[in-house]
């Protein structure tokens, strides 16, 4: 057995018999908030069961590579590893969740800017390609390895141990100190940061207000221009046909007037 000290889990612990159980049971309870929030979305924006897919497994994809990374780092020196655990996490679910919206913004734009539709995150064409899906993978997962290199960078300031007697130095049963570190505070966090992350990479579905017209796109608010000019304009006419009235004329003259037709629009 791997030596434990006097305070905090012993080397080796967060992938032990114990630990793994833990992590599997986090993975459960977290991605469960993922499918939850589409049940919570309005039914008329409410994702198919594929597009779901697409944009949680992207986050899946990201948070295994950033709990692994953890995991690995906190393993590297004699340090007791949850307490380093938790150091690595609180920092990705604060610092680290800046990075990451920075990241999808910084993307977003870029692959706007360049035309590339398929990468725009929660665009996946009609039907959806898995492809787009692919390429939106690859694209957060460079996001993730940017966040947790700037969190490691972070991590080589001095002045972390102490922190580390700070969080869990009170915590005299490594066991408690392990379901603390691996799925209490976890859970709770992940649950946030993936109810978040979700929106920021799903379609936007404020797009829908627009409306496609004789293949042109008109906006709510170019129709009540338009209806303010029918409104104004006493000659315009869709049908003249049934519209126009004549009246008569007055005496000595032959010729005939025509009434203006006026076309009401509620």
């Amino acid at each position: 057995a791997a030596p434990r000290p006097a305070h905090g889990c012993g080397s080796g612990a967060l992938l032990g018999r114990f630990g793994v159980l833990l992590q599997a049971l986090l993975a459960l309870c977290a991605f469960s908030t993922l499918m939850l929030k589409r049940f919570k979305e309005p039914k008329a924006e409410r994702r198919p069961w594929r597009i779901w897919f697409y944009d949680t497994s992207k986050q899946a994809i990201g948070a295994l590579f950033i709990h692994f990374a953890n995991v690995f780092l906190s393993d590297l020196t004699e340090e007791d590893p949850c307490s380093l655990y938790l150091i690595n996490f609180i920092l990705d679910a604060t610092l680290g969740m800046l990075l990451i919206w920075l990241g999808v913004k910084v993307v977003s734009w870029i692959v706007q800017h360049k035309k590339y539709t398929y990468l725009v995150f929660g665009e996946y064409g009609d039907p959806p390609q898995a492809a787009a899906w692919i390429g939106q993978c690859i694209l957060y997962l460079l996001i993730m390895v940017f966040e947790k290199t700037v969190i490691s960078l972070v991590l080589l300031i001095p002045g972390w141990t102490k922190l580390q007697q700070i969080l869990l130095g009170y915590i005299p049963n490594p066991q408690l100190e392990l379901v603390l570190v691996m799925f209490v505070v976890p859970f709770i966090v992940n649950a946030i940061m993936f109810w978040v992350v979700d929106s920021l990479i799903m379609r936007k579905y404020k797009q829908k207000d627009t409306l496609d017209i004789n293949g042109s796109t008109e906006t709510p608010r170019a129709r009540r221009t338009e209806e303010s000019q029918v409104l104004l304009s006493p000659d315009m006419d869709f049908d003249q046909s049934e519209s126009d009235q004549e009246i008569p004329a007055p005496r000595g003259s032959s010729q005939k007037m025509k009434q203006p037709s006026y076309q009401v629009v509620i």
